[in-house]
């Protein structure tokens, strides 16, 4: 599939930072009701340039489904000269591979006019760059829960504007706004939802709110039995992740609510059972929520109260689609914009064109790649059934390099 597998980051180890007589945290920098930050939308997913101790910017997610903070390369943080506290082992998400990292303690991230103090890293010991191939795009780590914690937060996906209010800001619903309760558990956001199935009965669903994973909804069938696979499914990657991919289906759920927020027809994944699926049980949530529902709301978070106000965004009635021609399209390298064919799902309009995997891709619709992002590419092949794309590719044929044009047909398959 061309759609960026769903970026799942499951951490299930929270690491205890040393006090250094200064509460841990992300404050801002001078006394004022809010700073506001632009961040970068790519996928729908919340990408925030920060510094760290006073280095270059990265490039961070911001993600409210996991607690800790995190950082991909080992070789950024020696250039940083982090100082590591001891070694541990992390368990991968296919429940297999092992995964050892650093911990560096009392780190400064800084940001445009918000600092975060006392800030534990997590830092891989192999540098991972699989969400670069996916997303197209540097990204060098995670933001977790101590960016929320005592704050509350604003995501604006309309106008990709993050604002960090001052403590206690919301004592009354601001104007325009829905309020809901919300719950933290292990620094974890949950909601409560209605999930209407066809077929299967009507679900009332626990589920964690994860800006850092571009799916709509998830359900994790192995947590109830009331959770019915939808007539018309995909068997498709799912998700990339820490030390394996994550594998599946993918349908749709006739209807979800949320507070006052109704969507229909969502594209709904249900991720294949894995070593962790005793730990998901025990949490008593049946899924999650992604940024492809997360982004149709303007939402802010208030973690100190444990509730969110939203309201409906600009997005919000725009149709939930997927994949619509089967390719999966990566990136080997971020400093070289060339595109290549991974993956062609069975029987889809990729396959029945003739592209092979391996194919580079150079243009599409006679437009040369580079001057095409990755994202809008993935966009274009889930935007109409049956859309026409011309797409040039380039083949290796007995060590010679041959040029093709494929018409593709896009066809709505789920």
């Amino acid at each position: 599939m061309i759609k960026p597998r769903l970026l799942y980051i499951i951490f299930l180890l929270f690491f205890a930072f040393e006090s250094f007589g200064q509460v841990p945290g992300f404050f801002m920098e001078e006394e004022q009701n809010r700073v506001e930050m632009q961040f970068i939308s790519n996928n729908n997913l919340i990408i925030l340039p920060a510094s760290i101790n006073g280095g270059p910017k990265l490039n961070f997610l911001i993600d409210t489904g996991v607690k800790s903070n995190l950082l991909f390369s080992k070789t950024i943080g020696d250039q940083l000269d982090l100082f590591y506290s001891r070694k541990i082992n992390l368990m991968g998400a296919d429940g297999k591979t092992v995964l050892s990292a650093s911990i560096s303690p009392n780190n400064e991230i800084q940001m445009d006019g918000v600092v975060g103090r006392v800030q534990a890293l997590l830092v891989l010991d192999e540098d991972f760059v699989e969400l670069e191939r996916v997303v197209g795009i540097p990204i060098h780590g995670v933001i977790g829960h101590e960016f929320f914690k005592l704050n509350p937060v604003r995501v604006d996906y309309d106008n990709n504007i993050l604002t960090f209010f001052r403590e206690n800001r919301f004592r009354r619903k601001p104007f325009g706004y829905k309020r809901m309760k919300m719950t933290l558990e292990n620094g974890k956001p949950y909601v409560t939802s209605i999930i209407r199935q066809s077929p299967g009965p009507t679900l009332q669903a626990k589920l964690l709110i994860d800006t850092g994973a571009n799916h709509g909804l998830l359900l994790n069938q192995e947590t109830s039995e009331e959770i019915v696979l939808p007539e018309r499914t995909l068997e498709s990657d799912l998700g990339t992740s820490l030390g394996g991919d994550l594998t599946g289906e993918v349908g749709r759920v006739r209807k979800l609510t949320v507070g006052r927020l109704r969507f229909n027809d969502i594209i709904t994944s249900y991720p294949d059972e894995t070593q962790f699926s005793d730990i998901i049980i025990e949490t008593g949530r049946l899924g999650s929520l992604g940024s492809d529902v997360l982004s149709r709301a303007l939402i802010i978070y208030d973690y100190p109260q444990e509730r969110l106000y939203y309201k409906r965004g600009r997005a919000y009635r725009q149709p939930f689609e997927f994949d619509m021609s089967g390719l999966t399209i990566r990136m080997p390298m971020i400093a070289e914009k060339r595109f290549f064919i991974e993956q062609i799902r069975s029987d889809s309009p990729a396959e029945r064109s003739g592209f092979k995997v391996g194919d580079e891709i150079v243009a599409v619709n006679g437009i040369p790649v580079e001057f095409w992002n990755l994202p809008d590419v993935t966009e274009l092949l889930r935007s109409r059934d049956g859309r026409r794309v011309k797409v040039e590719v380039h083949r290796i044929i007995k060590d010679a390099k041959v040029n093709l044009v494929k018409d593709l047909r896009l066809e709505r398959q789920i």
